[in-house]
C-alpha cells in the first residue's frame, strides 16, 4: 500500500499493510512502521481507497476542492474573535 496525501511527509513510500476498520469515527488503514510498530492513518490517504475524481481531474491544477474551501472558510468565521 502507498500513501497517496499529498501533503504526508511520507507521500509516496510503500508502507506494511496490516488491517483496514472503521476506527476513530473514521475508515482507517493499521500498518507497521519502520520501527516495526502499529500506526494507522485514514484509509483516504492511502492507494487502498481508489484515487479521489477530484484529484484525477484536477490533474495537479488545484490541491484544494471547492467544498472543502468552503467548509474552511465556515469554520474561521466560527472562530474568530
Amino acid at each position: 500500500m502507498r500513501i497517496t496525501h499529498p501533503f504526508h511527509p511520507r507521500f509516496g513510500d510503500v508502507i506494511d499493510f496490516v488491517e483496514r476498520r472503521h476506527n476513530w469515527g473514521e475508515d482507517r488503514v493499521f500498518y507497521r512502521d519502520g520501527h516495526g510498530h502499529l500506526a494507522s492513518m485514514p484509509a483516504a490517504w492511502t492507494s487502498v481507497e481508489g484515487e479521489d475524481p477530484f484529484v484525477v481531474v484536477a490533474a495537479g491544477r488545484s490541491w484544494f476542492r471547492a467544498c472543502d474551501l468552503i467548509e474552511l472558510a465556515s469554520l474561521m468565521r466560527e472562530h474568530r474573535p
